[in-house]
């Protein structure tokens, strides 16, 4: 856990470089080289298309890979485990998700970005805490985690079920085809990985063609990856795998998926353009909803003794870690681009929206966590 805590953080750092580069870049003379790379072809796909489709499918197998680790020998193991982050998941979900829905209400278009602000960035989120030093206790660090594993869950179950296109029943046929095999790989004991990702490749091209988000591929492939009972046992299959992909998720894949999503060209843009609905609603849903939702929710279930308050931590930490949680950035901007496909204009007032309230979400917990103190040595 510290090792992933670790990693998180500065894979964090570097996203924020990268996203500050972004609108840096999408604001200079190299605006247009940077707009027209992302849109040049490379074989079959755009450069953009490139990033969205397949290398945020490695990101989805790593989130796939933390899930299944998690459920089974980590930090969501048992229902006693699973039921604050769990349940403070769920208000984040619910609540930025109803702000939006309350602000864009007029308008069934930009209604589809409903679940743009009920996702949490957890490095991001880990990386601004990391900057607060020990102003949080550990028992905080891991329960934003295990709040943010959960919600990754929510996300990709929302993206499976509300952001498909036109069903192509044939390669469904195929890429379940493809699951069998991975299962049946499972089912003999096979420890060797290369099998896994081979059929992986294929199962990825398959969802790609069916209509189905192609990064799903990445979740049904990680599902598969063997992993036994012993927590201890760092050689199985899924620890292998999850070691392999963590750096390049950190530190290039996250980074090179914010550099290419977060560019937004701020020309023309004022204040009252900041009241549109979908911003308006995005930053709301992420600054106001989820500390709403998470706090409120967390608050509830310890004062109704359905589960125990983080050891050692107070309820001004509790607040400050729950306004982490309105820091949305990846996978609020993934989704956004599922939500508005095709509206550029719509996916850019997404991305003001997400960088506006993730910032206030940002600055507000550091200005709630950096005086707070733990009521014992952690």
């Amino acid at each position: 856990m510290r090792r992933f805590l670790a990693q998180e953080s500065s894979g964090g750092f570097v996203l924020m470089a990268a996203a500050a580069l972004a609108l840096i870049v999408a604001n200079s003379p190299a605006a247009d080289l940077y707009f027209d790379a992302l849109h040049a072809y490379v074989g079959p796909l755009s450069v953009g298309h490139w990033i969205n489709d397949a290398l945020m499918a490695v990101f989805f197998l790593y989130v796939g890979l933390e899930i299944k680790r998690e459920l089974l020998v980590g930090e969501l193991s048992t229902w006693q485990r699973r039921a604050l982050p769990g349940i403070a998941a769920l208000g984040g979900m619910i609540a930025p998700a109803l702000i939006y829905a309350a602000i864009n209400a007029g308008d069934p278009e930009t209604l589809r970005g409903w679940a743009i602000p009920a996702a949490t960035d957890i490095a991001f989120a880990l990386g601004v805490l990391s900057l607060l030093g020990r102003s949080a206790p550990v028992s905080l660090k891991i329960f934003l985690t295990a709040l943010a594993i959960i919600d990754d869950l929510g996300a990709v179950a929302i993206i499976a079920l509300f952001y498909t296109s036109d069903l192509d029943v044939a390669a469904l046929g195929g890429a379940s085809a493809c699951i069998a095999a991975l299962l049946a790989l499972n089912r003999f004991a096979v420890r060797a990985l290369w099998p896994y990702l081979l059929i992986g490749v294929v199962l990825w091209t398959f969802v790609y063609m069916s209509g189905v988000h192609a990064t799903l591929a990445g979740v049904l492939l990680a599902f598969t990856i063997p992993m036994g009972r012993d927590a201890q046992d760092q050689h199985t299959p899924l620890h292998r795998l999850e070691h392999g992909v963590s750096p390049w998720v950190a530190f290039a894949i996250v980074p090179i998926f914010g550099f290419a999503n977060a560019g937004v060209s701020l020309a023309g843009i004022t204040p009252q353009a900041l009241l549109d609905p979908v911003p308006l609603g995005v930053a709301a849903g992420l600054f106001i909803g989820k500390q709403i939702g998470v706090f409120g929710a967390a608050w509830a279930a310890i004062k109704l003794n359905i589960a125990d308050a983080p050891a050692f931590a107070t309820t001004r930490q509790l607040y400050g870690v729950s306004l982490l949680c309105g820091i949305g950035f990846t996978m609020s901007l993934f989704i956004g681009l599922l939500a508005f496909d095709q509206s550029p204009a719509l996916q850019d007032e997404t991305k003001i929206g997400v960088l506006v309230g993730s910032l206030l979400s940002a600055l507000s917990a550091a200005l709630v966590l950096r005086g707070a103190k733990p009521q014992t040595p952690p």
